[in-house]
C-alpha cells in the first residue's frame, strides 16, 4: 500500500540519521491490515495497544471511531489517514488525534473559491459523494460555500462504490437534470472517471472539483482520460509530486529515482511529520511514556518541510485550521499524471463561517 510504503521511508530516514532521543521507530512490529473493516480494526488494536507509544496510521474515520475511547483512555497520540472534520476538535478526541491537512467540508469551501476566481463564480454548486463523514463533510462544505457566496446548492447526490452500487448511471442522470456550474466529488477514482466520462459524453456543460481521494493516474489509461483532462480538477493539501519543497525532495530521494503507484506515498510521508514532532518534543521532555506524548502536542506547531502548511495543535480550531489547497489538472506528460496549477491556495468563505464543531457527524 503506498500510503504505508511512504511510511516506513520516512521513519527508515529517520532512523538512519540518528532515530529521535537515541532511539530508532520500530514502525513494522506492530502494524496490522484490518482490511478496512471497524470490527477487525477494533480486534487487530486491542492486540497491540499495551505495546506501543503512539499509532502513525489509523486508517479510516469509522475504523478510529471504533477505538478512540480506548485510545484516550491509554493516551494513545494517533495520526488518521481520514480528513473527517471532528478531529479539528480537542473536545472530540481529547487531543491526541493529530491531523494533517484540511478537512473535506473546508477543501469544497477552498476549492470552490478557487473554482470562483478561476472560471467564474458559479451560480449552482453540488456535491456527489459518499456517505457519512466523506461525503457528508464534502457536501456541508459545499452548502457553506453556496450560503456565504449567495450562490445555489442543489441537493446533494449520494452514491456508493461500485462494488456496492453497481455503476453510477442514477448519479449521472441526477447531475444531468440539474444542470450544475460546478459538481464537486467525494468518491473514490473509479466512480470519478465514470462519473466525469459519461457526464461529458452526455452534454454535461459544468466542471468537476475532485476531493484528495478522488484520483489515481491509472485514471489517464481509462476511457474517461479526455473528459477528465478538460473537466475536472484535483484538490489536495499536500504538494503534489511535482511539488518543489525539501519534503518533495526527501520522499523523492527515498525511492531512488523511482516512481511510486501512485500519490498515496505522498500521503503517507507527509502523516509522519506530526507524530515525529510529539515524539521529538517528548523525548526533550525526558518522557517517552504515551502520556509523555500525549503531553506535549496541545500548542505544538509542526512544520511539514513544505509540503503543507505549518499547523499548530490545539487551540482555537478555526484560527488554526489548515486552509491551503494544491489544484492540480491531470497531465500524461507529467510524472504521476498531476500538474499542479495552483499552489497553497487560501480563499476568503472558510473565515465567514462557523467552525465550532464537526461539519457533520461521522460515519
Amino acid at each position: 500500500m503506498p500510503i504505508t510504503d511512504g511510511q516506513r521511508a520516512f521513519w527508515q530516514q529517520v532512523n538512519e540519521s540518528g532515530g529521535i532521543g537515541g532511539f530508532d521507530i520500530d514502525i513494522d512490529t506492530y502494524t496490522r491490515d484490518t482490511k478496512y473493516q471497524a470490527a477487525e480494526h477494533a480486534a487487530q488494536y486491542q492486540q497491540i495497544a499495551g505495546n506501543i507509544a503512539g499509532i502513525a496510521q489509523s486508517l479510516g474515520t469509522v475504523n478510529t471511531e471504533s477505538v478512540l475511547p480506548d485510545m484516550i483512555q491509554r493516551s494513545l497520540v494517533t495520526v488518521p489517514a481520514s480528513w473527517w472534520s471532528g478531529y479539528a476538535f480537542d473536545d472530540y478526541d481529547n487531543g491526541i488525534v493529530m491531523e494533517t491537512g484540511y478537512s473535506y467540508c473546508t477543501e469544497a469551501l477552498v476549492g470552490l473559491d478557487w473554482f470562483a476566481i478561476e472560471h467564474g463564480e458559479p451560480a449552482t454548486v453540488q456535491a456527489v459523494g459518499y456517505p457519512g463523514d466523506y461525503g457528508g463533510d464534502s457536501a456541508e462544505g459545499v452548502r457553506r460555500w453556496a450560503e456565504v457566496n449567495g450562490a445555489t446548492a442543489l441537493d446533494a447526490i449520494g452514491t456508493g462504490p461500485n462494488q456496492v452500487v453497481g455503476n453510477q448511471d442514477a448519479v449521472v442522470a441526477a447531475v444531468l437534470s440539474g444542470g450544475a456550474d460546478v459538481v464537486v466529488l467525494a468518491v473514490g477514482p473509479a466512480e470519478t472517471a465514470e462519473i466525469v466520462g459519461k457526464l461529458a459524453a452526455g452534454g454535461f456543460q459544468g466542471r468537476f472539483l475532485g476531493s484528495l481521494p478522488t484520483w489515481n493516474p491509472a485514471l489517464l489509461g481509462s476511457a474517461a482520460a479526455p473528459a477528465l483532462i478538460g473537466l475536472y480538477n484535483h484538490l489536495s493539501p499536500y504538494e503534489n509530486w511535482d511539488g518543489s519543497s525539501a519534503a518533495i525532495e526527501n520522499l523523492k530521494a527515498s525511492l531512488g529515482g523511482g516512481l511510486p503507484d501512485n500519490g498515496g506515498y505522498i500521503i503517507g510521508w507527509a502523516l509522519n511529520y506530526p507524530l515525529k514532532a510529539a515524539l521529538e518534543a517528548a523525548a526533550a521532555s525526558g518522557d517517552l511514556t504515551p502520556q509523555g506524548i500525549a503531553a506535549v502536542v496541545d500548542g505544538l506547531t509542526v512544520d511539514f518541510e513544505g509540503m503543507l502548511q505549518p499547523h499548530t495543535y490545539g487551540g482555537d480550531p478555526q484560527a488554526n485550521a489548515n486552509q491551503s489547497v494544491n489544484v492540480g489538472s491531470p497531465d500524461p506528460d507529467v510524472e504521476l499524471g498531476m500538474r499542479t496549477i495552483e499552489s497553497f491556495f487560501t480563499g476568503s468563505s472558510f473565515d465567514q463561517t462557523d467552525y465550532s464543531s464537526a461539519c457533520v457527524a461521522s460515519g
